[in-house]
């Protein structure tokens, strides 16, 4: 048999790429989301956000009028997510879009958007891009584990802009 070679090494490169074809025509692979966040339905940039001279990213939260003891829970919560950032504190921003009367606050303040859910935490680009939203959860169990999510979503982020 002179063709056993060539037979062999058809075989080796037909079988994985009969797998390849079979694994996308009948969908095998899994659809993982690997984002905690939700992605805005429209684009979101914020206006004159480089005079804000920002770092990388930032946290803010959408704090208006409408939602007065669920902003000043996020508020804390604020707090909380910049001492969990740790070693990234220098890389990441906290912001409140909205006007805060009554506080005094260590955070960047921002004018408000109207399209933005209240009491949600918003993750922005260093370019003023709103990239993720994580709405308010009214327990507060759930909403630890929304504030989890970003810290997880940001330490990733920063991972990759660190590899590029």
């Amino acid at each position: 048999m002179k063709n056993k070679p060539l037979l062999l090494f058809v075989i080796c490169c037909a079988i994985p790429l009969a797998l390849a074809y079979g694994a996308l025509k009948f969908d095998w692979l899994p659809t993982a989301i690997t984002n905690h966040g939700e992605f805005l339905k429209q684009e979101v940039k914020l206006t004159n956000w480089q005079k804000n001279s920002p770092k990388q990213w930032t946290i803010a939260l959408n704090y208006s009028a409408e939602c007065n003891s669920a902003c000043n829970e996020q508020l804390s919560a604020l707090d909380n997510l910049y001492v969990a950032l740790g070693k990234n504190q220098g890389k990441v921003d906290m912001a409140v879009m909205g006007i805060v009367n009554d506080k005094k606050l260590p955070w960047k303040m921002i004018s408000g958007q109207q399209n933005l859910k209240p009491a949600s935490l918003y993750l922005i680009d260093h370019m003023g891009l709103v990239v993720l939203e994580y709405p308010f959860k009214t327990q507060p169990q759930e909403n630890r584990l929304v504030q989890k999510g970003l810290l997880k979503d940001l330490k990733k982020l920063l991972n990759y802009s660190r590899s590029s």
